[in-house]
Order: C-alpha cells, then sequence, then structure tokens
C-alpha cells in the first residue's frame, strides 16, 4: 500500500518532494484544485470516499458558507448559507471540537433543511464531521461523505487525521494570508486617517453586497464558493489607492476641476502599487485568487461604455468581480446618509441603478441581483449601520 505520509507531504507546499509551479499555473492552482489532488491521494489509501468538502463560518452573521468541494459521486451544493445555531448537532461539534460520524444516513437524517434534502437526494450513506480551527477559534468543518455504510471506522477516522490536518492547515494559511493584507490596509487607512471618507460600515455593507451579488449569478456565470468568498474577502480594499490621495483632493467638499479630477483618479494606479507592494513584503504573490484582488482594485472605475477609467475597458473586458463591486459601492453610496443627500431607499436606488445600465455605465446583471434580493441588502444596511453624527 501506498506510504500515507508521502502522499501527505507530496500535497504540503513547500515540501522537497512537491513540483514547483510558477506564474500564471500557480496561480491558477485554486483551493478546489488542492482539495481535488489531495482526494485523488487519498482514495488510494481509503477508497470509499465520495465527496471532501469544507464550508466556513462567518462569526458576524453565524452562517456556515460553503467553500471547496471534491466530489466524485454525487451532485455538489454551491451558494449555500446556513445559520449555524438552526442545527443543533453542528453546533455542538463547533463548541466542543469533537468529530461527529454517522454510520446510517438515511436513518439519522431528517428532511427539515435545504442541505439535509440535497444529502438525502445524492445517496451518501455514511458521513464523517470534523471541525476546523484556526488559533484555537472554530472557522469551519470539513464534510466526508461516502456511499457505503458506517465507512468511518476508527481506523479510517485514524487515516483521515492527517489529510484533515493538512486541509485545515492549508485553510488557515490562505485566511491568515489575507488577514494580513486587510491588516496592513487598515494600518494604512488609519495612519491616512481616511476614516473622515470611507466608514467600516461602508466596507462592511459593500463587502455582504458584493457577496450577494456574486452567489445570485453563480448558476449562470459558473462562480465557484471559492471565488464567491474571495470576492467577498477583498471588496473593502477598492479604494485602497486613495490613500495616495492629497487630503486637499481627497476631503474637498465641492465639484473637482479638472486638474484635481486627474489626480483623483490615479487612486487606481497607486492601489495597484500598494496591494503588489504588499503582496511582496508578504511573499503572498501566489496567494490563490490573488488575481481577484488585483482586477477588483484596477476595475472598479471602469463602465460598460468605454468611458470609465483607467484603462477605458468596455463590457466583458472588464472582470467580473470588478463589475460586481462596481455595483455594490454605487448601490451603498445612493443608500447611504451623506451630508448633502438622505439615504435612498432601496428601490430608488434600483431605479437609479437601472437608469446607469440603460446608459451603459454598469452591469444590468449584477443590478438584477440586488433587485431579486431586496429584502436581503435592506437586511445588510440594518446590521451594518454607521454610527449617527451631526
Amino acid at each position: 500500500m501506498t506510504n500515507p505520509i508521502a502522499l501527505t507531504l507530496n500535497a504540503i507546499p513547500g515540501s522537497s518532494s512537491q513540483v514547483v509551479h510558477t506564474g500564471e499555473e500557480e496561480l491558477s492552482r485554486l483551493l478546489n484544485d488542492r482539495l481535488s489532488q489531495l482526494h485523488d491521494q487519498l482514495l488510494e489509501m481509503v477508497p470509499s470516499i465520495d465527496r471532501i468538502a469544507c464550508v466556513l463560518y462567518d462569526d458576524d452573521s453565524d452562517r456556515l458558507k460553503t467553500f471547496v468541494n471534491s466530489t466524485r459521486s454525487g451532485e455538489a451544493i454551491k451558494g449555500y448559507e446556513f445559520p449555524l445555531k438552526e442545527s443543533a448537532s453542528l453546533s455542538a461539534i463547533a463548541s466542543s471540537g469533537r468529530p461527529r460520524v454517522i454510520d446510517d444516513i438515511q436513518a439519522a437524517v431528517k428532511p427539515n433543511s435545504l442541505h439535509s434534502n440535497w444529502l438525502l437526494e445524492q445517496g451518501y450513506r455514511s458521513s464523517l464531521t470534523v471541525p476546523l480551527t484556526d488559533q484555537g477559534q472554530f472557522i469551519g468543518f470539513v464534510f466526508y461523505d461516502s456511499c457505503q455504510l458506517a465507512a468511518f471506522t476508527p481506523i479510517v477516522q485514524r487515516n483521515l487525521e492527517l489529510f484533515t490536518r493538512l486541509i485545515n492547515m492549508t485553510i488557515s494559511n490562505e485566511l491568515n494570508a489575507v488577514r494580513s493584507i486587510m491588516a496592513s490596509a487598515q494600518v494604512a487607512r488609519d495612519f491616512a486617517h481616511l476614516r473622515d471618507f470611507e466608514t467600516g460600515g461602508h466596507l462592511d455593507r459593500m463587502a455582504h453586497t458584493s457577496r450577494l451579488i456574486a452567489r445570485d449569478l453563480a448558476p449562470s456565470h459558473g462562480l465557484s464558493d471559492e471565488f464567491i468568498e474571495h470576492v467577498f474577502l477583498f471588496a473593502p480594499l477598492h479604494d485602497i489607492g486613495k490613500i495616495g490621495i492629497p487630503d486637499r483632493i481627497l476631503l474637498k467638499p465641492g465639484r473637482l476641476d479638472p486638474e484635481e479630477r486627474q489626480i483623483m483618479e490615479s487612486h487606481v494606479t497607486l492601489g495597484l502599487e500598494i496591494i503588489d507592494k504588499i503582496l511582496g513584503e508578504f511573499a503572498l504573490q501566489d496567494l490563490p485568487d490573488s488575481h481577484v484582488l488585483r482586477a477588483i482594485v484596477g476595475g472598479h472605475h471602469e463602465q460598460l461604455d468605454g468611458s470609465g477609467y483607467p484603462r477605458g475597458l468596455r463590457g466583458e473586458q472588464i472582470p467580473l468581480e470588478a463589475r460586481i463591486v462596481a455595483v455594490a459601492d454605487v448601490f451603498d453610496a445612493l443608500t447611504s446618509r451623506r451630508p448633502y443627500k438622505p439615504a435612498w431607499s432601496v428601490a430608488e436606488a434600483c431605479t437609479e441603478l437601472n437608469r446607469l445600465v440603460a446608459a451603459g455605465k454598469l452591469d444590468g446583471d449584477c443590478v438584477a441581483a440586488i433587485e431579486r434580493h431586496a429584502e436581503e441588502v435592506a437586511a445588510i444596511g440594518d446590521r451594518h449601520q454607521d454610527a449617527l453624527t451631526d
């Protein structure tokens, strides 16, 4: 039998057994690909594993979110969110830190939720659920499923322990890398006193709205859960380049003159330079989906008719993630109170967004996604309100 330790070492980034990949090839090796490769290796040890899936936990909303999966039998569930508190069994696993084995899914699971219904329909017969942690904090679950009854014997669980640790380490490393970028950006914002124009509430709202749009478009545009999560994580950095814009222009209450407008628009190029600097400082150039981050920062002011900046891109030349963030950003600006205007209602904002779609500025699919989820975007606004100021 193949040595499981050797198999696992081959999958660990940076190990001597790993084949080195560079450039765009490395950027394309997303977590789904890594998990699929790991699944291939695992099947040599435990042939009965038909599915491995990881979900992330969002502490802010107490929701579990599908993230990455490798599904060999059945159809993968994607774009699904579920409040952790609504599942007593999963809540118990999260709080205890102990895994759970179900030997007969058909007998133990009741069809009382979308996930339960899906699980029963796939024909899985047994499962192992293991909590994922990072520095002692619960961050999600890894699910192993099999089409065989009682597949997860103590010996199988012991064989899976090393693989689970590798999966946990890989996800933790990526989340920590993203946190490093976010922390660096926050320090830069605070140092430049950007809180005067860009509130934490705004960043939270537009990030959650961006994820809502991406989740809605996932079936029609073939978007992975990993892509959706990266759009959510990176959206707050869209205007990071504004830390390099002088306050006399950045905080000017009136209309900018042409020279000032040109300086203001340079924040996109500055933003890309800052992101590349941060990625380089933390050696994160190969961070999965770092190209999504660069696309958001570099493309969120492009417009479909080519009138945007800095490159004057048209239509689908503009990356979808940039089009998503652009709509979320404009929507939040319209529905937020400003010194010069009251907050618009969701309906009023959608009317304006559709006007901009007709004018060739914004992506109509992204705007339609907001309209389809009007109640959800209103709830996002209520949950992440700005502190009231005079």
